[in-house]
């Protein structure tokens, strides 16, 4: 059976309702202990607005089912008067100019500072200017 026969009864999401655990004396005690602890390390690291007045509101909290109310209302800042900075109009350069520069030489090889070009073990080739390159080049194919 392939899933697009599968009716819409057919879900992997579960809408049950769960009770919620009704905390005993002793689990009620401990997290009473923690919401002091919160509360003083928030103090401590100066966020203040992240401590929690009620005993209610931490257990929510600690439940997953906390939702913060916020005490202050954002508003929209106008300035009271608006700054714009002076800046000069500085002209471009007119168009019409043209921006060429000479071309420049090509390099060409004169012929008179490489004596020649040797190949080296694996087909490498390397230019030669002096006899002793040239000597250092032939032993360097013999193993």
């Amino acid at each position: 059976m392939t899933m697009h026969l599968v009716g819409p009864y057919m879900t992997t999401t579960n809408y049950k309702k769960r009770k919620k655990k009704q905390l005993t004396q002793a689990q009620e005690d401990k997290l009473r202990l923690d919401w002091r602890q919160h509360n003083k390390r928030m103090r401590k690291i100066n966020c203040h607005s992240a401590q929690f007045e009620k005993f209610e509101d931490y257990l929510a909290y600690t439940r997953g089912e906390y939702k913060p109310q916020y005490k202050q209302e954002s508003k929209t800042y106008v300035p009271e008067n608006s700054y714009q900075r002076e800046t000069p109009n500085y002209p471009s350069l007119s168009n019409s100019m043209c921006g060429m520069a000479p071309r420049k030489e090509s390099q060409q090889y004169t012929g008179d500072y490489i004596i020649g070009i040797a190949t080296t073990h694996k087909s490498n080739l390397m230019p030669i200017t002096s006899k002793k390159q040239a000597v250092e080049a032939s032993q360097m194919r013999r193993n």
